[in-house]
């Protein structure tokens, strides 16, 4: 029987409110503020990819100090969260600034549930790998058939 999840029910709910909102033209709850010429981006980007033991999720965080960098699993519900520095200088003209800073929260809804106890994150290059150890109960299981 399946247990009934409160943080996969608000998830559902709140992209379910971002994409009613999209309808009318606006950009969701979770968005930025309306600015001309600016799309609708969730910040950072990520990829989200699996094989039969884990799952792998890659968020571009170039210019982010990895230290500063907060990784949450609960359940199956993955939360990276941190802050891109505002560079702020006088004697600068700014006329185009398309780099987002300030904070920002990702949260994922997971296909699978994850060992949260074996959870490993590295960075490189500006890419934060997250590997995420697929759940016992997640893994494929061969199954072998008798003969009669």
């Amino acid at each position: 029987m399946a247990t009934w999840n409160l943080y996969k029910e608000m998830e559902h709910l709140r992209r379910e409110i971002d994409e009613a909102f999209r309808g009318f033209g606006g950009h969701g709850l979770l968005g930025p503020a309306f600015q001309p010429g600016r799309s609708f981006r969730r910040q950072p980007p990520v990829n989200l990819y699996g094989d039969a033991d884990n799952l792998y999720v890659e968020v571009l965080v170039p210019g982010i100090d990895p230290a500063g960098l907060d990784l949450m699993v609960q359940e199956n519900i993955l939360t990276v969260s941190g802050e891109r520095a505002v560079i702020e200088d006088k004697d600068r003209t700014w006329h185009r600034r398309e780099r987002d800073t300030g904070k920002f929260v990702r949260t994922l809804e997971l296909p699978v549930d994850v060992d949260a106890e074996h959870v490993k994150a590295s960075c490189k290059n500006g890419i934060l790998t997250i590997t995420l150890p697929k759940a016992a109960t997640a893994r494929p299981r061969k199954i072998s058939v008798d003969v009669a």
